[in-house]
């Protein structure tokens, strides 16, 4: 455990030297690499261990467990996927009751540097289509979401996005007559850009943190492809991973709507995520 940190005391966000520490600990034969924050996403407490590695540390005893149940659902759906997703070369706790694991590196770069191509697009429908009918273990169930109350905050955050400028007058949405939600399936439910890694030929690599996952709506995952790949391609993943087109239709409402009441809620609220991202996934959300 980081700094000989003993039971009961109160865990702190741990520093480079903590760092440094742990992986000489969890990874011996790698005790001399260099340890660097991960940037982008910021949810856990994430480092680069030299060019193979990522240390995700929980900061929490919520995310620990989330983390745990995310070790066992990779090692589950390793072998049904034609993607990649990540190993681990250690795990364990890094103070009372906050769990850590070192991952093995996938290649590739984020889907918010690089586009995903036409191949990538059937990588995703596999990924999909594998985990509609995979039997899991087990995950939290999520109730479907209502469309009437997204719908109206939807818009008045477009409303007010508009007097600013900020989007097209008459942007709308109508969430009343909605698509009904399909049955249940097991979920990514964090497909933003940073969670997909594409190679060079635009193809997904691999497929990050599933700690989030859960077992709900399928238009969930169809909303956050929305948001990382845009609109049209995500509905091509949605027909080609076999979902009825309510799903697509659904999935692209849900995703609409939240870019919308994501960027107001950056810009007139507490919301802190980078503006130039809100506004690229509410624009890769509302394409024709």
């Amino acid at each position: 455990m980081i700094g000989g940190m003993h039971p009961g005391a109160t865990p702190r966000q741990p520093t480079a030297a903590d760092v440094r520490g742990l992986v000489r600990e969890a990874l011996p034969h790698a005790h001399d690499l260099p340890v660097a924050p991960v940037d982008e996403g910021g949810e856990h407490s994430t480092w680069w261990v030299g060019d193979r590695y990522v240390l995700r540390i929980a900061p929490d005893e919520d995310a620990s467990v989330r983390q745990r149940r995310e070790l066992a659902l990779r090692d589950a759906l390793r072998p049904l996927l034609s993607v990649d997703v990540p190993a681990s070369a250690a795990s364990g706790s890094w103070a009372p009751g906050r769990a850590y694991t070192v991952d093995v590196r996938l290649p590739g770069v984020s889907a918010e540097r690089r586009a995903v191509g036409p191949e990538g697009e059937r990588d995703l429908a596999r990924l999909l289509g594998v985990l509609r009918a995979a039997a899991a273990p087990p995950l939290p169930a999520s109730a479907p979401r209502a469309l009437g109350a997204l719908g109206a905050a939807a818009g008045r955050a477009l409303a007010r996005l508009a007097a600013d400028g900020e989007v097209p007058r008459g942007l709308a949405v109508d969430a009343t007559a909605g698509p009904a939600p399909a049955a249940s399936v097991v979920l990514h439910n964090d497909l933003k850009g940073e969670h997909l890694l594409v190679s060079s030929a635009g193809r997904v690599s691999g497929v990050l943190d599933w700690a989030d996952a859960v077992v709900g709506d399928p238009a969930e995952d169809i909303a956050g492809l929305a948001l990382s790949v845009g609109a049209a391609a995500a509905a091509r993943v949605a027909a080609g991973a076999g979902h009825a087109a309510a799903v697509a239709e659904r999935g692209l409402l849900l995703a609409r709507c939240d870019t919308a009441i994501r960027l107001a809620d950056r810009l007139y609220g507490d919301d802190d995520s980078p503006v130039p991202l809100l506004r690229a996934q509410l624009a890769r959300a509302w394409e024709r």
